[in-house]
């Protein structure tokens, strides 16, 4: 009976500690594969929580990227290899949604040929066109920063909290795929423990700039949101991309702004 009670307690702790972080890290950046199996829809939502922490993470990597390398390089250079780092780390995952979401929300003449081009791998001109300016606009920020540090470790951290509201709080365009059993598992905790860690982060390091960024991020993720389900059903996972993505930009834009 003890072995029992200790195996259950074994495996609830490698379900919901262990688990959860190591498949959030694996699924959003290109770490090595530390579970060699496919993710129980279970294990996706419980994973949705620990977002933000892996967006603390990535930032923490380019920070240390920006310490080795801007004593030494121009500052142009500099931000240069922290967006190219920045984009390669999460092997561009939220930039094609991005693309992929310009092309399909603004290209097609009916919901349903919306989701269809979104499905589409080519990127059309809206996508181009979005993805351009999207990377000028980052790389310009980056380069206004006279001090990264907190621009780097808050965006990812607060533009991941993003895409954790964006799956819990709004519904899902298409009835399978991996975002919908993603959306299905996420509950209440996963969203309670990705605000608890973005607010701590941003709080810990830019005070309240970091809850001013938090702020100006929750209203352009509504926005975002409330302009995709005026044109499709519902969020897919290249909408939760985007939103990444457009939250990274206005809060590294914020820091450029009010550092200037």
């Amino acid at each position: 009976m003890r072995d029992r009670t200790l195996e259950a307690a074994g495996r609830a702790l490698l379900d919901h500690i262990v688990l959860p972080p190591l498949t959030a890290l694996q699924f959003l950046t290109l770490v090595p594969p530390l579970v060699r199996r496919a993710f129980t829809p279970q294990e996706l939502g419980r994973a949705v929580g620990f977002f933000p922490l892996v967006g603390t993470l990535l930032g923490a990597l380019l920070l240390g990227l920006d310490r080795v390398i801007s004593p030494s390089l121009p500052a142009h250079l500099t931000s240069a290899l922290l967006l190219t780092t920045w984009v390669a780390a999460t092997g561009a995952l939220h930039i094609d949604g991005f693309l992929d979401s310009l092309d399909g929300l603004f290209g097609g003449d009916t919901p349903d040929s919306r989701l269809e081009i979104m499905r589409d791998e080519a990127v059309g001109a809206f996508g181009l066109s979005g993805g351009v300016l999207l990377l000028m606009l980052k790389l310009a920020a980056l380069y206004a920063l006279s001090d990264r540090t907190a621009a780097l470790l808050v965006a990812p951290t607060i533009a991941r909290w993003g895409i954790s509201m964006g799956i819990f709080l709004f519904p899902y365009a298409r009835a399978q795929g991996l975002g919908r059993a993603m959306k299905d598992e996420t509950q209440w905790p996963q969203a309670l423990l990705a605000t608890i860690s973005a607010l701590a982060v941003a709080w810990l390091i830019s005070g309240p700039m970091g809850w001013m960024a938090l702020g100006v991020a929750a209203l352009l993720g509504w926005a975002t949101s409330r302009l995709t389900l005026s044109r499709i059903p519902g969020l897919t996972g290249d909408v939760y991309g985007a939103v990444g993505e457009l939250l990274e930009l206005s809060i590294l834009l914020l820091y450029a702004f009010l550092n200037r």
